[in-house]
């Protein structure tokens, strides 16, 4: 099994950074005037996923890095929710890349609930 050296050796990191990079790349199609709106949004939620990770291993604290993973989640869920909602408003019209992502989501989504499980008992 692989040491831990860095929140970057986690899996849970690795995918959420994943999902920010392809969540980017699909906003740019939405339409200018969700630029301030929706489209901030999202790239807000998805910037947070990653970013709550690392902050809780910087922590360096079980109930702290448990908090982080947390946030995380929520804001995973947020993306997930923005994503629906942009597809209902037919501001996405790449069927494959959405669908990507939202399988990247749910991947991300049991990884998480793993790991976070795994803290909460040793």
């Amino acid at each position: 099994m692989t040491e831990i050296k860095s929140y970057k050796d986690l899996l849970i990191w690795q995918k959420g950074f994943q999902i920010v990079i392809d969540t980017y790349k699909l906003v740019k199609s939405f339409p200018q005037d969700e630029t301030y709106a929706l489209t901030n949004q999202i790239k807000r939620a998805s910037v947070s996923i990653p970013s709550n990770i690392t902050e809780g291993y910087g922590r360096n604290k079980k109930k702290s890095f448990n908090h982080f993973i947390n946030i995380s989640r929520g804001s995973l869920y947020e993306l997930e929710t923005q994503l629906l909602l942009s597809k209902e408003l037919e501001f996405i019209a790449d069927d494959e890349s959405y669908n990507e992502i939202l399988n990247l989501i749910n991947e991300e989504s049991k990884m998480i609930n793993s790991f976070s499980k795994k803290i909460t008992n040793n």
